[in-house]
């Protein structure tokens, strides 16, 4: 693919409604791995979009492991999201920045960052609306399934649930928490398009291969 450099909020956007699975990569989960060298392997299997999740890792490595990803996935058409951290993702020139519900207010960040996009992570039907209402340009509902890759006060959502969330939705959005690749058919029929992991793309011998291997059950 050529190399493609995203410069709009729109143009990110319309790259974000293609893409099919939704790795995070985190070097705490690379099996000792170059977070990096995941990321390709991911990118030369078609991955549209990668998110880099480092919470512990000092500010200075940081950024150079972004550039580094930043540099790939441009080589790949490919979306780089931030979880996050919006001073990083500008430093960076990152596509996007992924907020939870305890990080900066999403208003600020896109007084901040107006041409980045902007996904809120939503765990029921109320934070749905605030994200929505506030001008998320997607959102991640989660957790789908019961996971040890975070900590979080919610309990999973169960897919149920799901299929009674995704009508209410009107941006793009992605589904995460406990998800592996036997779930991806109920995961279809209840109206999730697209698909975040961590462990099951980081922790696979072949990041690459898993990746194929899902994008084809979900297309």
């Amino acid at each position: 693919m050529p190399r493609r450099v995203f410069t709009t909020h729109a143009e990110r956007l319309e790259a974000f409604r293609a893409i099919d699975v939704y790795p995070v990569v985190t070097s705490e989960f690379c099996l000792g791995r170059d977070p990096a060298d995941v990321v390709a392997s991911l990118l030369s299997a078609g991955v549209r979009i990668v998110q880099m999740r480092e919470k512990t890792m000092p500010d200075g490595e940081f950024v150079r492991l972004l550039r580094r990803v930043r540099e790939l996935t441009w080589d790949h058409g490919a979306l780089m999201i931030v979880d996050d951290r919006v001073d990083a993702a500008l430093i960076a020139g990152a596509d996007g920045v992924h907020l939870g519900q305890d990080d900066l207010p999403l208003a600020d960040a896109r007084r901040i960052a107006p041409e980045l996009l902007l996904g809120v992570s939503t765990h029921d039907e109320d934070e749905i609306r605030i994200a929505q209402d506030g001008g998320c340009s997607y959102l991640n509902i989660g957790p789908i399934y019961p996971t040890q890759t975070k900590k979080l006060a919610c309990k999973f959502l169960g897919v149920e649930l799901l299929r009674s969330l995704a009508p209410t939705v009107r941006v793009p959005f992605t589904v995460m928490g406990g998800i592996k690749f036997g779930h991806l058919p109920e995961l279809k029929a209840a109206g999730a398009r697209h698909v975040a992991a961590v462990t099951a793309f980081t922790q696979a011998p072949d990041p690459g291969a898993e990746a194929a291997r899902w994008r084809a059950a979900l297309s």
